[in-house]
C-alpha cells in the first residue's frame, strides 16, 4: 500500500544550509471553524508596528536580533488576544513569516506586520505588542495610557493601520465596529496620529491612520473630555519625513472582489482533493509503466534518494528512506520536493498491482492541498524558484474552501535581504475576495509592477480591484512618470479611479479597476461611509 502521510511526529524542517528559510507547523491547530459558507469578511485589517527605521538601526538597549529574539509562543499568547492561531512559520534571517487561521503575520527585527482578517479584534492586540517589544526585545519604554495589566510599552518608530471598507460591518468585533472607533482607539494610544480615507466615499475605498516619525505614546490619566480625536481628512496629507534607513520601502497590495466564479473553484478543498489525487494516479502509472519497460528501480541510490524503489515521499513534499536505519524523527526538509503533489508514488509491492491509496492529507484541510493550489493556480510563478532559488512558500486550504500563503524571498546575491508576499482568498461568490501583498521591490523583479499586477489579476480574474502602491520616489522623475502611466493600463480592465497622495521622499498611489465587460453594478460598501467627526 503506498503512504502519503507526513508521520505525526514530524514538526521542524530546519535547512541544512544556515539562513535559508525553514518551516515549523504547528501540530495542534487546525482552522477547520473558518467555514465561511454564509458571510466571511474577506477584507484585512493590516497593522504594521515599527520599532526603528531599520534592522541596521536598532537602539542599543534592544536585543541584537530585535523581535526575533521574541519566541513563537509568546507571540502566540499576542495572537489570542487578536483572536487567531498560528498554523505554521517560516523562519529566515530577516523575517519569521507566521500563517495564522485568520491570515498572516511577519516579524522582522525592527518591525511587525499583522494582517487579520474575519471578525478578528487585532487591535486588541496593539498594547501587547508593544509590551513584548518593550520587555521581551529591550527597546526603550515608558508608561503610558495602555490597558490594565499592561507594565510597559515601546515606544514605535512609526505605526501604520490600514483597511478597505468592510462588507459585513455589522459582524465585526471590539473597536472594529466603524473607522471612527478605530480611529478613537489608536488615537488613545498615540498622539499626532492622522486618519485618511483614500477613494470615493460613496465608492470603493481604502482607510489608513498612520504617525509620522519619532511616534509618542499617549500620557496616562487623560481625562476624557479633554481627549481630542483625530478627524479622517480627505484631501490634507502629513508630510512623511524619509531617512536613509527608510529608503527602499514600497509596499504593492492588490485587493480583489467579485472573483470569477468557475475560476474561484480552484480554492476549494473538494477541487483540490481531485487534482492531487489525480495527478499523483498519472505518476503513478508512469511509474508502473516505466518498471514494466525498464525493470525494477534499485532500492537504494547514494546520490538519489528520491528515486529509490522504496522511498516514500510525505505529502509537504519531504523524502523519506524507508531503507534507511537511521529515520530521524525530529526534523524534516518540507521544501525538498517542489511538487507534493506528484509525491508517494510508489508501491509496496514490487508488482505494482496493489491498488493505490490516499492518506488523509489528500482529502482534508491542511498545508499538503495548499501546497497543491500553490502549485496549480500559478502562485507559485509570481517569484519564481528560477529566479529566486532560496524563496519558500507557506499555504493552506481551509474546509470547505479558502486559501492562504506566504511566501519568503531572500533576494539572490545579497544574503541580508529577504522580503515577503502574502495571499488570502475567500471564493464563495456571495462575499468572494482575495488579496495579494508584497514588499518584493519591483527593482528586484526585471520588470515592471504593473507585470506583476497584471499576473496576480490574471491568477483570480476579479471582477474589480483596487492597487495601493506606497514607494519612495526615483530620483528621475522621468523614469518614475513612465513607470506610473504603465500602471493605468491592466489587460481586460479598465481604470476607474487613480488617487495620487504625494509625501515627502514617498508616493502613494491609489487605483481601482473594473472588468471590461463588468455588469455586477455598483461596488458592495457593506460599511455605511463616515466623517470621524460625523
Amino acid at each position: 500500500m503506498t503512504s502519503f502521510g507526513i508521520p505525526s511526529n514530524y514538526t521542524n524542517s530546519p535547512s541544512s544550509v544556515p539562513g535559508t528559510p525553514h518551516l515549523t507547523i504547528n501540530k495542534d491547530i487546525t482552522a477547520l471553524d473558518l467555514d465561511s459558507s454564509n458571510q466571511f469578511e474577506g477584507p484585512e485589517k493590516l497593522l504594521e508596528v515599527w520599532f526603528s527605521a531599520s534592522e541596521t538601526a536598532l537602539p542599543a538597549s534592544a536585543s541584537p536580533h530585535g523581535l526575533k529574539v521574541v519566541s513563537q509562543d509568546v507571540w502566540k499568547g499576542m495572537l489570542d488576544l487578536v483572536n487567531c492561531k498560528v498554523l505554521s512559520v517560516v523562519e529566515s534571517r530577516n523575517v519569521d513569516a507566521y500563517l495564522l487561521s485568520e491570515s498572516s503575520m511577519f516579524v522582522f527585527p525592527h518591525k511587525l506586520v499583522l494582517k487579520t482578517c474575519g471578525t478578528t479584534t487585532l487591535l486588541c492586540g496593539l498594547p501587547r505588542m508593544l509590551e513584548i517589544a518593550a520587555l521581551e526585545a529591550g527597546f526603550p519604554h515608558v508608561k503610558a495610557n495602555l490597558p490594565i495589566g499592561i507594565p510597559a510599552a515601546a515606544t514605535p518608530h512609526r505605526v501604520f493601520y490600514s483597511r478597505k471598507n468592510f462588507l459585513f460591518p455589522d459582524q465585526q468585533l471590539g473597536p472594529h465596529r466603524s473607522w471612527r472607533d478605530e480611529v478613537r482607539y489608536l488615537d488613545k494610544m498615540f498622539m499626532g496620529g492622522s486618519a485618511y480615507m483614500i477613494g470615493k466615499m460613496n465608492g470603493e475605498h481604502w482607510y489608513l491612520y498612520i504617525t509620522g516619525p519619532g511616534t509618542q505614546l499617549t500620557p496616562p490619566a487623560s481625562p476624557e473630555r479633554d481627549f481630542m480625536q483625530s478627524k479622517t481628512q480627505p484631501i490634507v496629507y502629513p508630510e512623511r519625513h524619509l531617512t536613509e534607513m527608510e529608503n527602499g520601502d514600497e509596499t504593492l497590495e492588490v485587493l480583489m472582489t467579485d472573483l470569477d466564479v468557475r475560476n474561484a473553484r480552484q480554492f476549494y478543498l473538494d477541487n483540490a482533493s481531485t487534482i492531487a489525487k489525480d495527478s499523483a494516479r498519472r505518476t503513478h502509472e508512469a511509474r508502473k509503466d516505466a518498471i514494466h519497460h525498464l525493470g525494477v528501480i534499485a532500492e537504494r541510490n547514494v546520490s538519489d534518494p528520491s528515486i529509490s524503489g522504496k522511498t516514500l515521499v510525505d505529502g509537504f513534499g519531504n523524502g523519506r528512506d524507508t531503507t534507511s536505519d537511521q529515520d530521524d524523527d525530529a526534523q524534516f526538509d518540507v521544501f525538498a520536493q517542489t511538487l507534493p503533489e506528484h509525491s508517494g508514488c510508489s508501491s509496496d509491492t514490487e508488482d505494482n498491482t496493489e491498488p493505490l491509496t490516499f492518506s488523509q492529507e489528500f482529502s482534508t484541510e491542511g498545508h499538503t492541498l495548499g501546497s497543491v493550489v500553490t502549485e496549480h493556480c500559478g502562485l507559485a510563478d509570481v517569484y519564481p524558484a528560477s529566479v529566486y532559488p532560496d524563496a519558500k512558500i507557506d499555504s493552506y486550504l481551509f474546509t470547505p474552501c479558502g486559501y492562504s500563503a506566504n511566501g519568503v524571498v531572500p533576494m539572490p546575491g545579497d544574503g541580508d535581504s529577504t522580503n515577503y508576499w502574502t495571499v488570502h482568498v475567500t471564493p464563495e461568490p456571495q462575499c468572494s475576495y482575495a488579496s495579494f501583498e508584497t514588499n518584493v521591490p519591483s527593482r528586484a523583479l526585471g520588470r515592471e509592477t504593473v507585470d506583476v499586477v497584471q499576473q496576480v489579476v490574471g491568477i483570480f480574474k476579479p471582477g474589480r480591484f483596487s492597487v495601493t502602491l506606497f514607494e519612495a520616489k526615483a530620483e528621475d522623475d522621468k523614469l518614475a512618470a513612465k513607470k506610473d502611466k504603465l500602471m493605468d493600463y491592466v489587460e481586460g480592465y479598465r481604470r476607474v479611479d487613480r488617487i495620487v497622495h504625494d509625501l515627502e521622499g514617498y508616493e502613494l498611489v491609489f487605483r481601482y479597476f473594473e472588468r471590461e465587460d463588468w455588469k455586477g453594478g455598483a461596488p458592495r460598501l457593506g460599511e455605511r461611509y463616515m466623517m470621524v467627526d460625523d
